[in-house]
Formats: C-alpha cells, sequence, structure tokens
C-alpha cells in the first residue's frame, strides 16, 4: 500500500509539471517578445497560483466534466499551478539575458528561434531551474491536499492514520514526502550544475 501510495504521488506530482512547464516556456516567451503582455500575465499568474488548492480540486470535476475521485482532476490543478508559477520564471529568466550577448547572436547570423533556443534560453536556466525546483517542492507538497478528496498518493496515509488514531502511517507518509521533495531538488540542482558550468567557472574566478 505504501508503495502504490508513493507511486501515484510520483505521478500525480511529475506528469502535471512537465504538461505545465511545457505549456509555460512559449507563455514566458511571449511575455518577453510581447513587453506589453508581461505585467497581465503577471497579474493573472498571480491570482491563479492564489487560489486555494481544496476549493481548486473540487470545482475542476464540474469545469472538464469528470468525477470527483478522478486523478485528473489533481493532474489538471497542479498543470495549472506550474503554469502560473513557471510562466512568470521563465519570462523573467529570458529578461535576465545579458542583452549585448543576444544582439551578439543576431549580429552572428542567429535567427529569433535559433537564437532563443540556441542562447537566450540557455543563459535564462539559472533563473528557470530555480523556480522549477519551487514549483516541483510545491506540487509534491500539494498532491497530498488530494486525499481529502479520496486521491493523494501519501496523503492518503494522512488521512488512514488519522481515521485510525495510528501515528505510523502518518510518520512514513511525512518521510517519504520529505524524501521525494529532497530527490526531485537534488535532481535539478545536479541538472543546472551540468547545464550551466559558466556559472561554477564564474564563481570560483571572483
Amino acid at each position: 500500500m505504501v508503495l502504490q501510495a508513493l507511486l501515484q504521488h510520483v505521478i500525480l506530482s511529475l506528469v502535471p509539471l512537465i504538461i505545465g512547464v511545457a505549456a509555460a516556456l512559449p507563455l514566458g516567451y511571449l511575455a518577453v517578445r510581447f513587453n506589453w503582455l508581461y505585467r497581465p500575465m503577471s497579474n493573472l499568474t498571480g491570482v491563479v497560483y492564489a487560489i486555494p488548492s481544496l476549493a481548486l480540486f473540487v470545482v475542476l470535476p464540474g469545469i472538464i466534466g469528470t468525477k470527483i475521485l478522478d486523478p485528473i482532476n489533481i493532474v489538471v490543478a497542479l498543470a495549472i499551478y506550474t503554469v502560473a508559477l513557471m510562466a512568470r520564471v521563465v519570462a523573467d529568466g529570458l529578461r535576465s539575458v545579458d542583452q549585448t550577448v543576444a544582439q551578439a547572436a543576431t549580429a552572428m547570423g542567429y535567427k529569433r528561434l535559433k537564437r532563443l533556443f540556441s542562447v537566450e534560453l540557455p543563459m535564462s536556466l539559472p533563473v528557470t531551474l530555480a523556480g522549477l525546483r519551487v514549483a516541483t517542492v510545491a506540487n509534491i507538497s500539494i498532491v497530498s491536499v488530494g486525499a481529502l478528496i479520496g486521491v493523494g498518493g501519501l496523503g492518503g496515509l494522512f488521512t488512514r492514520g488519522l481515521q485510525l488514531h495510528y501515528l505510523e502511517p502518518v510518520i512514513v507518509g511525512i518521510v517519504l514526502s520529505i524524501a521525494l521533495a529532497a530527490v526531485c531538488d537534488l535532481t535539478i540542482v545536479a541538472l543546472q550544475r551540468r547545464l550551466t558550468p559558466w556559472t561554477r567557472l564564474g564563481g570560483k574566478t571572483k
């Protein structure tokens, strides 16, 4: 039961993370490409991210036509939260790129999309991956709230333990949630170190 809950927690946390990041990339780029979009997008995503997760879990079935216990509700809700968080992070990452570097790439013949994927996105990775760490840990935490409506991965251990007045499942759920968040966070840190070696080199030269 514990392993099944852990597997469900991983799926419910990481699948919407992937979907949300994929959707946030073009939104963040558009907010930089058309500067007038940045502030409205930031305001809107801030409001969306402030919606209580339990309220969103309860409302979504009526909007997308699913059953209240359908795991799709959790996936859609967390994908929305991921987009709301990461869209602004992607935009801020792209805005942090030194414009002299972007202009140099243009002078070398890079077209807009090639410059985006070859220069701007790689250079924005420190900011983007920092936001991704926050989104990942937040998703892992919020999934447990889904246990209140019957779908919550490790959160099910919390509710089961409380219902039975049995502390051990609660402790196991907490420990595994923290361990999962730590493993995912360390994985992203390792990925960032591998993909952005210039940040380490820059620190050594100071």
